[in-house]
């Protein structure tokens, strides 16, 4: 929890694209300040000093720490300021306890504000970040964020086009888009026509650079789907001009995120913890980069199960008198966080030690994903150790699965 005892006048800003809305609270809970404030750093570090010279330390709380937040985070730090993250979801909920059902950005920032005054525990501390997390932080939201959705939307387009037209071809090709020999066909064969008049032999010929093992056995698929469909959907004829333009542009997402792999990779190799985080099985460039930038050192979180917590892989407890009573996965959590620790407890299922206690779990009855959850859930202890102690993985008989 931060420590709020030395605080002068907690400031909450209710921050926005041009202008923030501040309103700032002494201890006692006497309102010294309620104004717009314009978004640039003059205006702001103005205000910022004003404030400390005649109260003292202020704490500076916004619900929203990236994007349009940042610039008056960086200059309340610059300034002297302490700085605090009140979540969005948690702002919202004690927002409702205030009367009135009017939301305005002046009574959101007084809400900040009193919660940082009154409720100092929902508050999140905001370490400021180095230059190379800082970069990650950008590079795996444009990757997550843009890449990644732009390629899923494609691949969508793709099979949704190929299921509309032919079924059967959808499922030969559909999932195998993401293997660059499909992707490459596509661009030159579109349609079901384009591929029959190919033929068979030549298919063979010109994918077989591409993909050596699955050349022979991919060109009999397609043309065992080829055959099972003999009429013709009205429409097809346009997917000689939309599927090799929608498989060009998923060539050219998946060879951006291939190059910005390779940048995050050089980041990572100059950060202190990044083989400390690779030494885990199951972690790899992009995962490595998520936990970076979400966890950090790992010394905002007091215990590993503070860190399980808000990756949201800590089973919440449901009582209600004597009828209700259990452990239920939570809803909430980083989903960032907890999505990477999810796919890199697959990742790791090569692992003895993770291996063995993703057996004992199914062996228990849980079904596949109940396991990964709990591997996941099992790695966060060693990862906390990790940063903690600054040591590399070493394995380990695993413990008893828990239900």
């Amino acid at each position: 929890m931060i420590d709020t005892s030395g605080v002068g006048v907690f400031l909450g800003l209710d921050v926005g694209k041009s202008t923030h809305h501040g309103h700032g609270l002494t201890p006692a809970g006497k309102k010294v300040f309620d104004k717009p404030l314009p978004n640039s750093e003059p205006k702001l570090r103005a205000v910022f000093d004003k404030l400390a010279a005649k109260f003292g330390t202020v704490l500076v709380v916004v619900d929203q720490p990236a994007s349009i937040g940042a610039l008056p985070l960086t200059v309340a730090r610059d300034s002297g300021c302490q700085v605090a993250y009140l979540p969005g979801l948690a702002m919202r909920r004690i927002a409702d306890l205030y009367p009135g059902e009017a939301k305005t950005d002046a009574k959101d920032a007084a809400v900040i504000a009193d919660a940082a005054r009154t409720m100092p525990h929902t508050l999140r501390s905001l370490e400021l970040t180095d230059e190379i997390t800082a970069e990650l932080t950008v590079l795996v939201g444009f990757d997550d964020q843009d890449l990644a959705a732009e390629a899923t939307r494609t691949s969508n387009r793709i099979r949704g086009l190929l299921t509309q037209f032919h079924p059967s071809l959808e499922r030969v090709l559909g999932p195998r888009l993401d293997h660059q020999a499909v992707t490459w066909l596509l661009e030159r064969y579109g349609s079901p026509a384009a591929l029959r008049k190919a033929g068979r032999r030549r298919l063979v010929e010109v994918i077989r650079p591409r993909a050596p093992r699955m050349a022979a056995r991919l060109i009999d698929d397609i043309f065992d789907a080829l055959d099972e469909q003999t009429v013709v959907v009205p429409g097809t004829g346009t997917l000689d001009v939309v599927i090799p333009s929608l498989a060009r542009s998923l060539a050219a997402v998946r060879e951006q995120r291939r190059a910005l792999e390779a940048q995050i990779n050089e980041l990572l190799v100059a950060h202190p913890l990044s083989q400390v985080l690779t030494s885990l099985p199951g972690v790899g460039v992009r995962t490595a980069a998520v936990l970076l930038v979400t966890v950090g050192d790992g010394t905002s979180f007091p215990t590993a199960a503070h860190l399980a917590s808000y990756a949201g892989l800590a089973p919440a407890t449901r009582q209600s008198g004597t009828s209700i009573h259990g452990e239920h996965a939570p809803r909430g959590g980083n989903r960032q966080l907890k999505r990477a620790m999810f796919l890199s407890a697959f990742a790791a299922l090569h692992d003895h030690a993770s291996r063995t206690y993703y057996d004992r779990c199914r062996a228990r009855g849980k079904t596949h994903t109940q396991a990964l959850l709990r591997l996941a859930r099992q790695r966060i202890n060693v990862l906390f150790a990790m940063l903690r102690d600054g040591t590399f993985y070493e394995a380990r008989s695993p413990e008893p699965a828990t239900a």
